[in-house]
Formats: structure tokens, sequence, C-alpha cells
């Protein structure tokens, strides 16, 4: 962790101080749902049985410093990111390359590129792509400048499952009631005008009823009713996040529907005797009734555990033939592989100006990138290995081409784990990343009842959704919130749904 760039913050709390805040901040979120299921560990299934409980989800109780100029570059560098995404999933000749690098390696990779191939053969039937992306920053400071200033420097690409937006809009506003009801000592970090509003709920729905809305009249002979389809995993602890969507979606009058994975084959269709594949969903609450769906919102399918058996990879196939337009498809989650990150972000990569000609544009992407590298046979690669067995393995994440937390490798770690991986062949399916090493910060956290002060470092998620068209015409781009989390520093992992950290939101400041 680097020197201390912020002030002297949170302010200290006495006993009754944050007893209120803790009352008041539990409370409100339960009110407002701020909320997740409990994990089992917190509460067993003996005394919630029928899984009906929720709890607060994990937040800090004050939010977190971070400086303006470093805030802002995130949110006007957004749009930018989405076209670049929108770009490489439509070339899927370059996308091609890339991942024939690692199917060898991966067979998840390998079944999902299947997929595609699969439906490329009988012609897609829907040109449109809707993406709901995330781009993930640390806080960096460059030791080297005379005159160091924050810059943001990317973790990842999310282009799949792109999660939290629901709950970051929730808990920019508890931030702001415990400021507006003097629940905080008084501080001059903390002031109205520091805590900036946050529309990741209603933008990220906005994208979702921009495809809803493209899509059309119904292509079923009996032209059915539409629908927006949210396709989750079983048992999905961060119900509430997904749902203050689907509020959002039905408070425009869109249907909105949620699907278990799993249950893809028996509630979904595609008529045979229609060649525009419309995907033809019954509710099992309603199976009389027909909806024609417009949109499929994937909150599952980017990790092997969602497919426990080849009936889950017809499952997904089904989806990719269908007219549904996909959030994502499978080309725009394949280009969300931390392979493509790494071949962007190589010094002097020709690929960067392939998809974004602007060299202005360019550079500023290029400027929130990190040191990455591959572990395959190119002098790169060769260079990397020497590094991720050597003691300079303490610098570095090891990554592989996952989503959904708890997958990476770090420092110290990395030597024994490749070697445990046997043949160096494997190798290729990771890449190796410099640590960002962000400014030391202090804040409470607040996670399964539990209290916990220290040291933190913050993640800041800028969102972003984008609309466009196979032969390139772009209907929807636009910039859609942040997400900020928060962990101690001890955690390498910064997921909450994974276990780890904790939701905050930013208190903008002056460096």
């Amino acid at each position: 962790m680097a020197a201390s760039i912020y002030p002297q913050f949170p302010p200290h709390l006495d006993l009754e101080q944050e007893a209120n805040i803790l009352s008041t901040l539990r409370d409100w979120s339960i009110a407002h749902g701020l909320t997740v299921r409990p994990a089992p560990s917190f509460v067993s299934k003996e005394v919630d049985p029928g899984g009906v409980l929720a709890v607060t989800a994990p937040v800090s109780l004050f939010p977190s410093p971070f400086p303006e100029t470093a805030f802002n570059d995130g949110l006007l560098i957004q749009k930018a990111y989405n076209e670049l995404y929108a770009a490489i999933a439509r070339d899927e000749p370059w996308l091609e390359g890339i991942v024939k690098e690692i199917v060898e390696v991966d067979d998840f990779i390998e079944k999902l590129w299947n997929v595609h191939t699969l439906v490329k053969k009988e012609n897609y039937v829907q040109d449109l792509t809707l993406g709901l992306f995330r781009s993930d920053y640390m806080v960096h400071i460059d030791p080297s400048s005379w005159s160091p200033m924050p810059q943001i420097k990317q973790v990842e690409f999310n282009t799949i499952s792109s999660a939290f937006g629901g709950l970051s809009s929730q808990v920019s506003k508890l931030h702001k009631h415990l400021l507006a009801t003097t629940a905080y000592p008084p501080d001059s970090v903390l002031q109205q005008g520091t805590l900036p509003d946050n529309s990741a709920t209603a933008s990220l729905a906005a994208g979702l009823a921009a495809a809803h809305a493209a899509y059309g009249a119904s292509k079923s002979k009996d032209q059915l009713p539409c629908c927006v389809l949210f396709v989750v995993q079983g048992q999905e602890r961060n119900i509430f996040d997904q749902r203050h969507l689907e509020y959002e979606l039905q408070s425009k009058n869109i249907p909105v529907f949620r699907m278990s994975f799993s249950d893809t084959v028996s509630l979904t269709s595609i008529p045979k005797d229609n060649s525009s594949r419309p995907l033809i969903y019954k509710p099992p609450h309603s199976p009389d009734v027909a909806y024609e769906v417009t949109t499929v919102y994937l909150r599952s399918t980017y990790a092997p555990t969602d497919f426990p058996d080849e009936s889950s990879w017809e499952a997904r196939y089904h989806l990719e033939r269908s007219a549904a337009i996909k959030c994502p498809s499978i080309l725009l989650q394949l280009a969300g592989t931390k392979k493509v990150q790494q071949v962007l972000a190589m010094p002097n990569s020709p690929h960067l100006s392939r998809f974004v000609p602007d060299e202005s544009t360019a550079d500023d992407i290029r400027k929130t990138f990190t040191a990455i590298y591959p572990l395959d046979d190119s002098p790169a690669g060769k260079e990397a290995r020497e590094i991720a067995l050597s003691e300079n393995s303490a610098g570095y994440v090891l990554k592989p081409q996952r989503e959904g937390g708890g997958n990476n490798i770090y420092r110290k770690a990395i030597p024994s784990f490749l070697k445990s991986l046997g043949s160096e062949d494997k190798w290729k399916g990771h890449i190796l990343m410099e640590l960002i090493e962000p400014p030391a910060q202090r804040n409470t956290l607040f996670r399964d009842g539990q209290v916990s002060s220290g040291e933190v470092i913050a993640e800041l998620g800028v969102y972003g959704t984008c609309l466009w068209r196979s032969g390139g015409e772009v209907l929807h781009n636009e910039e859609a919130g942040y997400l900020l989390r928060t962990k101690g520093k001890e955690s390498e992992e910064g997921g909450v749904a994974a276990g780890f950290g904790a939701l905050d939101s930013v208190c903008l400041i002056d460096v």
C-alpha cells in the first residue's frame, strides 16, 4: 500500500455515536432494500430453513475519500471503453485468434466458443447486442514522479453479470441520509456537495429498456406480449441488487421475469416453424400465458459451476440461437476475458488502435492500463514466467479467465501455484498483472453483524451501457453510475458477493 494522500478520516466516534449510526444504518438498509440473503455461515439453514430472511448488505459506515479528478476521469472514459468492447465483440476473426491461444488449456472458454460456432453455422437471427459493463479501477500514485498525481489504473473490465448497480445506488443514498440526519460528527471532509449522486440503478435499467424497445414488434405468429428475462443462478443471495433493476423496468411498464438458468429448457421454447426464432417464455405461475423475450439479461453462466452437465450447454446454445437480444452474447462474454485485457495493455500493442482509431481517445484509455503479461512462449511470456517463479512475484497477481471473485493468486503464492499445475502449457491460461498499490486510508465496515475498523483499500467500478448492431451502428452508449467496494488491506480479493469487502460510496476530495 502506498503512502496516504488522504486527510485524517473518518472522524472518531464515541460509543453513543457509533451505536446511533449502526441503528440508523440497519433500519434504513432494510427499509430501502440495501440487503442480501444471509450467508449460511451467518444464519444457518436450521435457523432459516425457508430462506426467507434478509440482512443488511456489507457496507461501510462512512463514504470513502476519493480524488475528484480520478473519479471524473473514470466517468469520462467509460463511453470510450463501451465502444472499445463493442468493437472487439464485433470483430470475430480477431477474437478467434485470441480465444485459440487459450482453448487448449481452458475447457470453459473452449465450450463457450463452440456454442458460438454452432449458432454461426445456422446463422444468427439477431444482430443487436447489449452490454451492461463495469470497468474496475484503483487509485495509483506514480512514485517516480516529481509531482505525483492520483490516477486510476484498471483492475479489470466486466462484460457479464456486472453486479451491484442496484445496491450501489442505495448505499450512496444511505451515506447521504446519515450526513443529512447529523449522524456523523462535524467534519470538513464530509459535506453534501462532496457526495455525488449515483444513477446506477436507473441508468442500467435504461440500457435494458433501450434493448427492449429496439427489439421491435413481436416476431411470433400470434403477436405475443413482450418481456425482459433475467436469467439467474439458483439460490441467489444477491437477489435484491437484481430486484432494484427489475422494479425500475417495471415502473416503465416493461414486463420482467426471473428464471434460473437450470430452468431454461423447461420454461422457454423456440417455435420450429418460425425462422425468426423468437424465444417464448411461459411463467410457471401462469403457464397459459406466453411472452416473447426481447432481452435475455444473464446474471449467471459466467463460471464453470453454472454448467454442471451437457444439458446446461444445450440451454446456453438455446438462448444464443434465439431472436432475443443477449446481454451479453457469447462473443461479448469472451471479449471480457483477461487475455483480451492483457493483449490490449501490452506495451506498444497495435491492437488498441485497431478498435480505437482516434489517437487521443486511445491515449486516454492507455493511461488507465497497468503492466500485464502473458505466460506463453513469446519473449514477453518467457520474461513473465521468470518473474512469476522468483521473489519478484510479490508484486504481482496471477489471474485466470474467470469472473465472480475468489479466483486470483497473489504475490508469493504464485510460484507454488504454477508448479502445482504440472505442465507449463497450462500456464498460458493465466495472465500476470502488476499489482496496483493504492494509497492508504481508513474506514469502518459492517458485515454479518460485525464492525471492523482499520486500513482499507477502495476499488471504483464505473458502469456503462451500450447497444449496437453487428454491422457497427451504435444505438445507445452511456456512462451508467458507479460502484465503490472497500476491503481491509489484508484482503487480496474485493468481491462483495464472493465474501470479501463491503459496499461503499465516494466522498470527493481535492488532492
